[in-house]
């Protein structure tokens, strides 16, 4: 297997949508600073259990915790939006609505990787990189 991928966010999320599918309540993925601030907003906005870092060689291993064991997960879709050969870019003005709201965007800004409802606030636009409900 190799450790390097062209799109890191979209294994990530390849990942949790086939382990959501199969019903396993846990992944584990080469660690990376942007694939843990991905899952991190993605547990502070409801959609996962919990998110930690396991230390290995010769890479660190991002531990995903969907749901727990017994639960269904909180996902219905989760989607890649920016791609590496087609770039989403918006203003804070722009920035979508994911199923009237019931869904998050995550928004790459100036300050970090926020929702796109913290962007809209803080009037930060950025590239879109996922959409999830």
């Amino acid at each position: 297997m190799s450790l390097q991928s062209t799109d890191p966010i979209a294994d990530l999320l390849t990942r949790i949508r086939n382990a959501v599918m199969v019903g396993k309540n846990e992944i584990r993925v080469p660690s990376s600073k942007l694939k843990h601030t991905v899952a991190t907003e993605l547990k502070k906005a409801g959609y996962l259990t919990a998110v930690s870092i396991e230390a290995a060689k010769p890479r660190d291993i991002l531990v995903v915790t969907i749901n727990e064991p017994g639960e269904n997960s909180t996902i219905n879709e989760i989607q890649k939006v920016s791609k590496p050969g087609r770039r989403v870019y918006v203003a804070a003005r722009d920035i979508p609505k994911v199923k009237s709201g019931r869904g998050v965007v995550l928004v790459s800004t100036s300050k970090g990787v926020i929702t796109g409802q913290e962007a809209a606030k803080q009037r930060l636009g950025g590239e879109v990189l996922v959409k999830v409900y």
